[in-house]
């Protein structure tokens, strides 16, 4: 039986650059890095390798030490529980600023977790770096000195990391074998209520939820099992208009930036609206890069709580506005639930797991023709020349988003209004629930044998 992967947790003050050296050991630039103390909020996880053994990093928000985040005190509860769940400790120092009282209050804390730890001294490579002496009075073993942002010593720190986890008491770290994820994204504009919902979902505190629109920054994933399904649910930043992006600084924009990289490498978005609010132009700016990527769709209409005592003529409306709004995305299915309350939230579970589903659905080749000769005999697309178009046959080609190629015998595309129709017929014919379509038109070439025939 697989073994869980470990767990590997950098702890340490504001800035001391646990983000760019958790960056560094991922080799993705996941964690957002400025030098504005206090960026980290949630925890952030990532799972690699080192010398053949898997393991999973975790970059904390800073604990201790000065910050003006009004978020720190919950910033603070997050580390600590991380580190009551860590199987190993990476204390990461600030080698420029050297030894400091918060440093000490940190030790403090990692020894009464009663876990294995290393130091890591950052920034050695700056010649105002301090000297590591001072250091070692801290009492950790070993020591090693870094330079996250030029990768100095990082593969060191590795090696005693990778040391320590040969003698993990949870097994042996190189058995832990890759499960099939879903990767579902919950993006949508700021205080729409994707932190609260990610929390509902797992049935705990994992996300800091507040009311102060922004809260959240780094793309946050967290692996979620139900009913043997395993989902990789991702929390984005609220992505705001450009304009106003641009006018707010480094912290925001870089977390739209990761918010839209978690649209490209999802399987399912969930686009939260705020029901109290209704769709804008903004959700669907952020629909149509889901729509666009190719990825499954699924519309959560949030904090139906303070709106469903307007009863049923409501629900027509709102959602008959949404379709409009969202013209697009009439594949994709509209539920109404209540993150805070966790009215419906299990139907968005049930919901990924079917659009999953669909998004891999194979139409054989035979049924997939017997049904275009159905179609195009009482439905023929249109001729734009002199000549006759006639599809004469089609192949699925992908899935995922499921794709088709249709061979005509001059055509090399049809009229956007004959692609709709085609769409929505094989919707009606085989599902294909919560996922876009794709579709190819080729001139079938003509060999000079067959042409003679």
């Amino acid at each position: 039986m697989a073994k869980r992967t470990p767990s590997v947790v950098l702890v340490g003050r504001p800035n001391v650059g646990k983000s760019t050296l958790f960056n560094r050991i991922t080799g993705k630039r996941r964690a957002i890095v400025t030098p504005i103390p206090g960026t980290t909020r949630d925890v952030i996880a990532q799972q690699t390798e080192w010398r053949g053994v898997p393991f999973d990093v975790v970059d904390t928000g800073g604990m201790f030490g000065a910050s003006e985040d009004p978020l720190h005190e919950l910033v603070l509860e997050r580390g600590r529980r991380a580190i009551q769940d860590a199987d190993l400790l990476v204390f990461v120092v600030d080698g420029r600023q050297g030894l400091v009282p918060g440093d000490h209050d940190i030790a403090d804390a990692l020894r009464a977790a009663n876990k294995p730890a290393l130091l890591a001294i950052n920034k050695t490579d700056d010649r105002r770096a301090k000297g590591s002496v001072d250091f070692y009075q801290l009492g950790f073993d070993p020591v090693t000195e870094v330079s996250a942002e030029h990768g100095d010593g990082v593969g060191d720190l590795l090696d005693e990391v990778v040391q320590r986890l040969h003698n993990w008491e949870g097994g042996a770290a190189h058995d832990a074998v890759p499960k099939d994820e879903v990767a579902v994204t919950i993006v949508g504009r700021p205080n729409a209520g994707k932190s609260s919902l990610v929390n509902r979902l797992l049935r705990e505190e994992r996300m800091i939820v507040s009311e102060t629109p922004g809260t959240t920054r780094d793309a946050v994933d967290t692996l979620l099992t139900w009913h043997r399904r395993k989902f990789r649910i991702v929390d984005t930043a609220g992505i705001r208009r450009p304009g106003r992006v641009a006018k707010s600084g480094q912290v925001e924009s870089v977390s739209v930036l990761l918010a839209r990289r978690s649209i490209e490498s999802a399987d399912i978005v969930v686009l939260m609206i705020d029901a109290t609010q209704g769709a804008t132009d903004q959700d669907a700016a952020i629909a149509g890069e889901a729509d666009k990527a190719g990825r499954g769709v699924i519309i959560v209409a949030n904090k139906w709580d303070l709106v469903k005592q307007h009863g049923s003529d409501f629900v027509k409306g709102f959602d008959e506005e949404l379709r409009r709004q969202l013209k697009f995305l009439d594949y994709a299915p509209i539920l109404h639930i209540s993150a805070l309350t966790g009215e419906r939230a299990p139907k968005l579970l049930e919901t990924i797991d079917r659009i999953t589903e669909s998004r891999k659905k194979r139409v054989r080749t035979p049924e997939l023709n017997k049904f275009v000769a159905e179609v195009t005999a009482a439905h023929p697309p249109a001729s734009p020349g002199r000549h006759h178009v006639r599809i004469l046959y089609a192949a699925q080609t992908g899935v995922a988003p499921p794709t088709f190629v249709f061979f005509t015998n001059v055509a090399t595309k049809f009229h956007f209004s004959y692609e709709r129709f085609l769409v929505n017929q094989l919707r009606d014919r085989f599902g294909f629930e919560g996922t876009p379509i794709r579709f190819h038109v080729r001139t079938r070439r003509r060999g000079s044998k067959e042409a003679r025939d």
